[in-house]
């Protein structure tokens, strides 16, 4: 009999277990009778390959690295490795589950198949659109740059335009005025020419009378000596000199108009949705204008820091002052709260809870307010409690430093718990400035925290282990002061927000470090920064005592 026909009679089909096999399923690793094949290809929702048994794929058995002599036709499940009989018999996989390698084969080869299909049919037409997109922009690129060279042209056209006008008008006046000057000098000139005439025919006529010897024109002759000592009046007329203004290219440049930095913003690829998993949240892009949506007055003196209760209402505290305030973006007062020891807090923080935190430095304590009752969390011995923010855990972190003014650091606290410290970096260096200067603090969502050190001019991020990541330093362009920031805070896109007090601006840098934009918004002074659940910025201005809402997402 036929071989093969010799096997058809052994081999009977997996589904039904009793006709002989026909066919091969090689997506499922499968053998199917013919009745079979059509049930089996009635689950669309795999891309089934069905071929005759005869011409299926050989599997290819790996060699047991163990037993040479034997194929690894089991597979165990706890190794997650293919093994042979012996193996699966031997003290080494005593106890493990095992199954047959063909149903391991036929489970990763689905897998592996619904990959190729996804990869084929979903993602990488994504990729192929992607790049095309950049191929346009690439091939717009020097129209929209011809177009900013033109509007440069023409503005520069209307400047010398200008320019001109005014050379002109300036070159008209002098005119003018040179010919009042010559007027004014004729004028003299005829004066003083008519007196000499007078003066002439009075010498002419005593030259006469004198040489007549007349009796009668002596006795009546009249002197008008006196009269010509008073010499005519002189004028003076001063030569106008012209008061060029030093041209100061800065203010040149400012007056042309500005082009801002480009802008590379690089934005964390989508996460496109699959079967098994939901997508990241949408990219938030940033506004080209951030405007200001409301101003709120809190009555203080001097305004340090803001806290975010909801979209509409701000915690608010001054260094000046014993009293936190809650406002709303009418501000209108809700709740205004003393501090406990009276002093002046350092900082605040709303936790997730909604409950408020405020750090006393005049005696080293962190304290909750809950319920509008004061607890006493955390008292420091040695060190002084500077700034404070909430974590994503539900943790504090608050920066501190020592009693003699030499050490600073960072201190996560679960409840009054302390569970880590942060204070030097890899070689031994301390990351922050010592002393009692402005650090503010934020968690960002990558769990990197970061600190706005003012004495250092840096923002200094670690990432949730403590080790540095970066330090940021300020912007280069259009930089009129050295960098300060104060006030820092961090949004649910991971940029990194830091208010940079002495240029009046906010920086915006992404969560890596890379500076991507300002926010100026006619800011003065800010200082204390936070955002709400919608990335809102609220800034707190320090010479107005004002906290402005910004929209920049």
């Amino acid at each position: 009999m036929d071989p093969f026909r010799r096997a058809q009679i052994i081999l009977l089909c997996d589904l039904c277990k009793t006709a002989h096999l026909q066919s091969h399923c090689e997506r499922c690793h499968i053998n199917l009778c013919q009745t079979c094949v059509g049930k089996h290809l009635s689950d669309s929702s795999i891309r089934h390959k069905v071929v005759p048994y005869k011409y299926r794929k050989s599997l290819n058995y790996s060699t047991c690295p163990d037993h040479a002599d034997e194929l690894c036709k089991h597979y165990c499940e706890k190794c997650d490795i293919p093994v042979c009989s012996t193996c699966v018999s031997s003290s080494k996989h005593e106890g493990h589950d095992t199954s047959d390698i063909l149903e391991k084969l036929c489970a990763k080869t689905e897998s592996l198949q619904k990959d190729l299909d996804e990869l084929e049919s979903r993602i990488y037409p994504r990729y192929e659109e992607m790049a095309s997109g950049v191929q346009t922009e690439k091939a717009e690129l020097e129209t929209n740059y011809g177009k900013l060279t033109t509007i440069a042209d023409q503005h520069g056209k209307l400047l010398h335009r200008e320019i001109t006008a005014i050379v002109n008008q300036r070159k008209s006046d002098i005119q003018e005025m040179k010919i009042k000057h010559l007027s004014t000098l004729n004028k003299n000139t005829e004066e003083i020419t008519q007196k000499m005439a007078e003066l002439k025919q009075i010498m002419s006529d005593l030259k006469s009378i004198l040489k007549s010897n007349d009796v009668s024109l002596t006795s009546t002759y009249k002197s008008r000596t006196s009269e010509f000592r008073i010499l005519p009046p002189k004028v003076r007329v001063t030569v106008p000199s012209f008061s060029a203004q030093k041209i100061n290219k800065d203010q040149l440049n400012e007056m042309f108009g500005s082009l801002p930095p480009l802008s590379i913003n690089t934005e964390h690829g989508a996460t496109m949705k699959s079967a098994e998993a939901v997508s990241s949240p949408p990219v938030k892009p940033l506004l080209d204008e951030p405007r200001v949506t409301a101003a709120i007055n809190t009555g203080y003196s001097g305004l340090y820091s803001v806290s975010c209760l909801s979209e509409d209402q701000v915690w608010t505290c001054s260094h000046l002052n014993d009293t936190m305030k809650l406002l709303n973006l009418q501000s209108k007062l809700l709740t205004s709260i003393q501090t406990k020891s009276g002093n002046k807090p350092t900082d605040i923080a709303v936790t997730r809870d909604g409950d408020l935190v405020y750090t006393d430095s005049s005696n080293n304590t962190v304290n909750l307010i809950k319920n509008k009752k004061i607890q006493t969390m955390i008292t420091l011995q040695e060190w002084i409690p500077l700034y404070v923010c909430c974590t994503a855990g539900n943790d504090l972190l608050v920066i501190m430093y020592s009693d003699d003014d030499k050490q600073s650091k960072v201190v996560r606290y679960s409840g009054s718990t302390e569970k880590q410290s942060i204070q030097f970096d890899d070689q031994g260096r301390p990351l922050y400035k010592s002393g009692y200067y402005s650090k503010y603090l934020s968690e960002n969502k990558n769990l990197d925290i970061c600190v706005a050190d003012y004495n250092a001019s840096a923002v200094v991020v670690v990432n949730q282990s403590g080790k540095l990541r970066f330090r940021y330093t300020g912007h280069p362009s259009n930089t009129k002061l050295s960098f300060t920031p104060v006030g820092i805070t961090t949004d649910s896109q991971s940029h990194i927000l830091t208010a940079d007090i002495n240029n009046n601006r906010i920086h915006i840098l992404d969560q890596d470090g890379q500076f991507l934009r300002y926010i100026h918004c006619h800011l003065r002074s800010p200082w204390g920064l936070c955002v709400d659940i919608r990335d809102n910025l609220f800034v707190a201005e320090l010479n107005t005592a004002k906290v402005k809402k910004i929209q920049y997402l």
